[in-house]
């Protein structure tokens, strides 16, 4: 089923639904076509039949952002922030509020675990190395957002090219062009990068934020990174190569034995089994004639015979030799004839360059027309 109907089924929203599958609680099948991504029967089921669906399903992927953790950890929104800074808890998602700031969400559940295993960081002092990070500027919240998010779609990938798409999408252009300096490569990477369940959704300003927020923006990351990137590229390379333009380009047909390149008989045209006209398409088709080949000429064309195509254009060419031959200008040396039948004059008020190519050519009229009243 599609992923909208599942996340009907499953009583969960589309945010909701987009963390359950970046957690890895709901499997999705993305196809290999490039169709929308579809999620099995199967794995509904699997999810309604567990106790307590849904409300147990709906805390799972329950998110929070900085005030509602806050209360929620009994502490300050200061205090919240000031942890999520130094790295103490990681975003799930985010979003842009309508003056285009990225909110961080958070799991509930994960604040929870957190409050159990650290009680020490939410009360009295911060320990020195959560204030030594704070005033070095340190802010961890997008670095461990796109680790996370790295890691998870590294783990539901099997495929090596796309695995690198992954990684590629880290790094700038200018670094991505110097570790694949092939840009068939880069743009087939560019092709396979996985998307969000429910597709490119989200205003363009969400998108770019998004864009920028999963490409490194640290020394000591952009270096892991490209590290990474280098080693799924050589299995990728491996295990093939990236397509190069032509290489899935379909045979041409057969025109003069009728077969394609399997042997079969019958015509496939340029633009797919059932579009268009193709090389080799048979004339009475097109023209709806019914009319048989000459027997012992198989090449010869079943709506009409060819000398008359020829003959027109015998006559065509000696009609534009006429008219050109009208156009050459009166010499002196040339005998006078009658009034009427000699050659029209270029008048003086429109020279030659000015003509256009069919007046030149004798198949319009030299004159202009008068005005009509």
């Amino acid at each position: 089923m599609a992923v909208g109907t599942a996340a009907q089924e499953l009583q969960l929203k589309r945010g909701e639904f987009a963390v359950a599958v970046h957690m890895g609680l709901v499997r999705v099948l993305v196809q290999q076509d490039g169709g929308r991504p579809r999620v099995r029967r199967e794995e509904v089921d699997r999810l309604r039949s567990q106790d307590g669906f849904p409300e147990v399903l709906r805390e799972r992927v329950r998110t929070v952002g900085t005030a509602e953790g806050a209360q929620l950890l009994g502490i300050s929104p200061g205090r919240f922030t000031r942890l999520a800074r130094a790295g103490c808890f990681t975003p799930i998602t985010f979003y842009l509020n309508r003056y285009r700031t990225v909110v961080w969400l958070y799991l509930a559940q994960e604040l929870v675990e957190f409050a159990v295993r650290q009680p020490r960081l939410l009360v009295g002092k911060s320990p020195d190395w959560v204030r030594g990070r704070l005033e070095a500027g340190a802010d961890c919240r997008a670095r461990d957002w796109r680790s996370r998010r790295v890691e998870r779609l590294l783990s539901s990938l099997e495929d090596p090219w796309a695995r690198a798409a992954v990684l590629a999408g880290t790094l700038d252009p200018v670094q991505l062009a110097e570790v694949v300096d092939d840009p068939y490569e880069r743009a087939y990477l560019a092709r396979i990068r996985p998307e969000p369940a429910f597709g490119p959704t989200g205003s363009i300003m969400a998108r770019e934020t998004q864009a920028r927020l999963m490409q490194a923006d640290e020394p000591d990351e952009m270096l892991w990174r490209r590290v990474g990137l280098i080693m799924e590229l050589n299995h990728a390379r491996e295990a093939r190569q990236a397509p190069r333009p032509g290489d899935e380009r379909r045979p041409r047909f057969d025109r003069v034995h009728g077969r394609g390149p399997d042997g079969v008989q019958g015509f496939e045209s340029e633009y797919g089994p059932e579009g268009g006209v193709g090389v080799g398409a048979d004339c009475r088709s097109v023209a709806g004639c019914d009319a048989e080949p000459a027997s012992g000429r198989d090449h010869a064309p079943a709506c009409g015979p060819t000398p008359a195509i020829e003959s027109a254009s015998a006559f065509d060419s000696a009609r534009v030799a006429e008219r050109e031959s009208a156009l050459d200008p009166v010499r002196d040396s040339d005998p006078v004839g009658e009034p009427d039948s000699g050659p029209v004059p270029v008048p003086a008020a429109l020279p030659e360059h000015a003509l256009g190519l069919l007046a030149r050519l004798g198949l319009r009229r030299l004159t202009p027309r008068r005005p009509r009243r």
